[in-house]
């Protein structure tokens, strides 16, 4: 594959720049200066809806890593802007914290668990029998059910919990409607980010830790694809899916001292 430029990065938060909650991958800063430097448009997108620009923003300054607010995306902030092209001006009941009330705010959408167009499922670790009881009352009484990701679990100081889709899949089983997910795996979310930065899929690339989430949502943007080995695949991962990414690197460190030429030999 030739290098063709200007190249647009897009990249996963968790396993390429971030090993866990706490902890920078080796080199990650390093690499965001190299984008600095030559001037290349970057964001890092998250399915984590839980937290707004601005609180992801000072968690990653805690942790050494230096990313303005204006280059993170969120599904949250996807799933506001689906919304709004779906149904300017509407409402919705959430289950979710600020970065979803946050996002739906900001795109004009009021919240309400009086009649409301859509039920909205994001990421939060204070989930309660009573919410979850009004959300499926409400999609019963014909209100559109939506999450910002399927997520069924996700890493926790203690260990895995549950996550965004293990959520919706208990209210899918008690009203036997399944929700839309704007998050990755669904390219909606790359395109949306892609649509913030003016940038195109043709000269874009995804950097991501999985073949299931970021890769094939990549792919299927259009875009071109690297497999980052310092999150949760491994040497063999790739060979297990029937899609392959354009290109396969330990961690972003590979990539510091060309990032003007990815894809060179």
């Amino acid at each position: 594959m030739t290098d063709t430029a200007p190249w647009t990065y897009l990249m996963d938060l968790n396993g390429v720049l971030m090993s866990d909650e706490q902890h920078v991958v080796p080199g990650a800063q390093a690499f965001l200066s190299a984008l600095r430097l030559h001037e290349i448009p970057f964001l890092v997108f998250t399915n984590d809806s839980a937290r707004t620009p601005r609180d992801l923003r000072a968690r990653l300054n805690d942790c050494g890593l230096d990313v303005p607010e204006s280059s993170i995306w969120t599904s949250a902030m996807a799933t506001a802007k689906f919304l709004s092209k779906q149904r300017p001006g509407g409402s919705a009941y959430t289950v979710g914290e600020t970065g979803l009330t946050t996002a739906l705010t900001d795109a004009g959408y009021v919240l309400t668990d009086h009649a409301p167009d859509y039920v909205v499922i994001g990421e939060t670790r204070s989930y309660s029998f009573a919410s979850i009881t009004t959300a499926i009352r409400l999609i019963e009484g014909g209100a559109r059910f939506l999450a910002t990701n399927p997520d069924e679990k996700g890493p926790g100081a203690e260990g895995s919990r549950p996550a965004t889709g293990a959520v919706t899949a208990l209210i899918e089983r008690a009203t036997g409607r399944p929700p839309y997910y704007v998050g990755k795996p669904n390219p909606l979310m790359l395109r949306s980010a892609l649509r913030a930065l003016g940038a195109h899929a043709a000269h874009t690339i995804v950097l991501g830790d999985r073949m299931d989430t970021d890769v094939r949502s990549g792919m299927e943007a259009g875009m071109h694809t690297v497999l980052v080995l310092s999150g949760l695949s491994d040497e063999n991962t790739a060979a297990q899916h029937p899609y392959q990414p354009d290109r396969v690197i330990n961690s972003v460190t590979e990539l510091t001292e060309h990032v003007d030429a990815p894809f060179r030999p």
